[in-house]
């Protein structure tokens, strides 16, 4: 069985991961999540998961599958990343608040001498309105940060989606139907990758 990398530090990836029973070790990847401009969100969470992924490659001492993940919360094209602080969750927040949205993210797996197995899973969210008062408590929990949109699907941002459409565990940072669905591409089966 080959060794499993997941290049992200995310806890919402490595739950998942572990819930397909997959093992896997995390590394890290390090790089940078800045807009280069002039790229589609799409485009920018393909090539910032393919970023990842070789990132991690550098630490890996056999012939690993790398998997590296992207997302972004995307607003009328407006990408919002994680909130770099309070205030900017609220803003987030506030974009959000009684409005749809997509959750785009770029899945990356490399593995050897294939070249990147790349796709996107894109969700949409539709959230209810939400009061001042709520976007602060909401932030003062901590729950926003750390996460693109400033808000947790699984967690206590819960109560306030009205809906999804697509995928739910896209909207939590990986989607595992479209992980399954490339593991082919890449070489891999679930079931080899779970050492069945």
């Amino acid at each position: 069985m080959s060794e499993v990398i997941l290049a992200s530090a995310s806890p919402r990836r490595r739950a998942l991961l572990n819930l397909l029973g997959i093992p896997h070790r995390v590394v890290p990847s390090g790089v940078s999540e800045e807009d280069n401009g002039g790229e589609s969100p799409r485009e920018r969470a393909v090539r910032l998961a393919v970023a990842k992924a070789r990132g991690a490659t550098r630490s890996a001492t056999s012939d690993p599958l790398v998997i590296g993940a992207d997302t972004l919360v995307v607003r009328d094209g407006e990408a919002m990343g994680k909130p770099r602080d309070e205030n900017e969750a609220a803003v987030i927040l506030k974009k959000l608040s009684g409005r749809s949205h997509e959750v785009v993210t770029g899945l990356c797996l490399l593995s050897g001498e294939r070249g990147p197995v790349t796709g996107v899973a894109v969700s949409r969210v539709v959230f209810h309105p939400m009061t001042e008062e709520e976007i602060g408590w909401y932030v003062a929990t901590g729950e926003p940060m750390g996460k693109a949109g400033a808000y947790a699907v699984q967690g206590m941002g819960a109560v306030f989606i009205e809906r999804i459409e697509g995928s739910f565990h896209n909207v939590v940072g990986f989607p595992v139907d479209l992980f399954y669905r490339l593991l082919p591409e890449a070489g891999f089966s679930l079931r080899q990758l779970r050492g069945e």
